[in-house]
């Protein structure tokens, strides 16, 4: 066995690789409680929802409002006046010469000695015109996505690792790579496809540093109801889009965000924030994302807030064992992205995620794709694995456990293709 991705992915899911739910979780269905969810289509004083003008105007705002308060947390700042983008490499050639790859450092604050990403994007080099671009942040730093070796590794924090010699929490050598199998950049090149993504702990270390690092170091410790990482990785997603808008080959009307578990939750916050984004793909995202909280199967929002206490507003918090009496749910966060498109993937084994409550998060969005005049989820009935519900609300069951394969990618860019051929 090839150690080196196997030990990446544990660390990036934050818990060991579970084929199963663990002690004290639930992950049988017989044992569901009776729930029921918010109308997503009902204003807070009660008003139907029955045109998209007050859908636009009341509801969305509304809810908008109730999961940075409940939630994520709100987003204290936009894009800043002095925000850089800087060319720091281009290579005409890169992967046997079949894209354009460059890095460009983002500097938030535009200080070079400030917080920034660095954004690695590669382009179809055969390309004639703009083109689609898959945008989502990655777990261990560029380097890992790729094992072209002049690629520099990441200098911002990363978790130890034994296995590749990580004690100090400095990226090194070995880790080179570890991640290429869940990002098949070939793959989407040789579909016309681009592919963008940054250091999510450029942004905010993942680790509960009471917010002194990253972004925070200057926006400061969040005040009460304001964003936690994801809210803050969230954000730095719309700066990357403000990169891509002005970057040379690329259509910024055909940007697709995607994220994997923690980063599936965020690429859904940013979706729902940010309508610049074309298409939303969220895999594996799970409680928080796009599970249905209610349900409490598998991971529950007092997991959350308890081993990762950083990610959410602290809003979130009094919703500890009390899911059901919470205003709202992950089905009004899927519906805050319509009428574009969204992709929800799942995978059989990964229990803790709860597949089927991922389905049912986007068939309670249905309404609301229907209301604005798209069709909304192709099925009402959790389907078997490997068949692509292939509507406006998309769903896709792999095989397999937590992570990215290139059965993945291939749904991606199959549904991608279909779907930004409608705009």
């Amino acid at each position: 066995m090839n150690w080196k991705p196997y030990t990446c992915l544990l660390i990036l899911v934050g818990l060991p690789a579970l084929a199963a739910v663990p002690p004290g979780y639930n992950d049988d269905e017989s044992k569901m409680q009776p729930y029921s969810l918010p109308d997503p289509l009902v204003c807070a004083d009660g008003t139907k929802v029955t045109d998209a003008t007050t859908w636009r105007e009341k509801r969305r705002p509304e809810l908008l409002k109730l999961f940075e308060n409940e939630v994520f947390g709100r987003t204290p700042i936009g894009r800043p006046a002095t925000m850089k983008s800087v060319l720091v490499s281009e290579k005409k050639d890169a992967r046997g010469g079949k894209s354009l790859r460059r890095e460009i450092d983002v500097l938030f604050f535009g200080k070079a000695d400030g917080p920034r990403m660095r954004m690695l994007i590669y382009t179809p080099a055969a390309a004639t015109k703009p083109v689609p671009v898959i945008l989502g942040l990655n777990f261990r730093g560029n380097h890992t996505v790729t094992d072209e070796k002049d690629i520099t590794l990441t200098e911002s924090w990363v978790p130890n690792d034994e296995a590749a010699g990580i004690s100090n929490h400095k990226a090194s050598e070995a880790t080179r790579g570890c991640e290429k199998e869940q990002w098949q950049i070939d793959y989407a090149l040789d579909h016309g496809y681009g592919v963008a993504t940054a250091y999510y702990g450029d942004i905010d270390p993942d680790y509960d540093d009471g917010f002194k690092n990253g972004v925070h170091a200057v926006t400061g410790v969040p005040k009460d109801g304001e964003w936690g990482s994801i809210g803050t990785w969230s954000w730095a997603l719309s700066r990357a889009m403000d990169t891509l808008e002005t970057t040379t080959g690329i259509d910024p009307k055909k940007v697709i965000v995607m994220g994997h578990s923690r980063l599936g939750k965020t690429a859904l916050w940013a979706g729902a924030q940010d309508e610049r984004f074309a298409l939303i793909i969220s895999n594996d995202s799970g409680h928080g994302g796009a599970a249905l909280s209610r349900r409490k199967f598998g991971e529950t929002v007092k997991r959350l807030n308890t081993v990762f206490p950083h990610w959410f507003g602290y809003g979130y918090r009094k919703w500890n064992d009390r899911e059901n009496e919470c205003p709202i749910d992950q089905h009004e966060l899927i519906a805050l992205i319509a009428p574009r498109p969204v992709l929800i993937h799942s995978a059989t084994d990964d229990q803790w995620a709860d597949p089927k409550g991922e389905f049912l998060g986007g068939l309670g969005a249905d309404p609301a794709y229907r209301l604005l005049g798209t069709d909304g989820l192709a099925a009402t009935e959790w389907p078997h694995a490997q068949k692509l519900i292939d509507s406006r609300i998309g769903y896709y069951l792999r095989p397999g456990e937590h992570g990215v394969t290139l059965e993945d990618w291939k749904s991606y860019v199959a549904f991608a293709t279909r779907q930004l051929a409608q705009k």
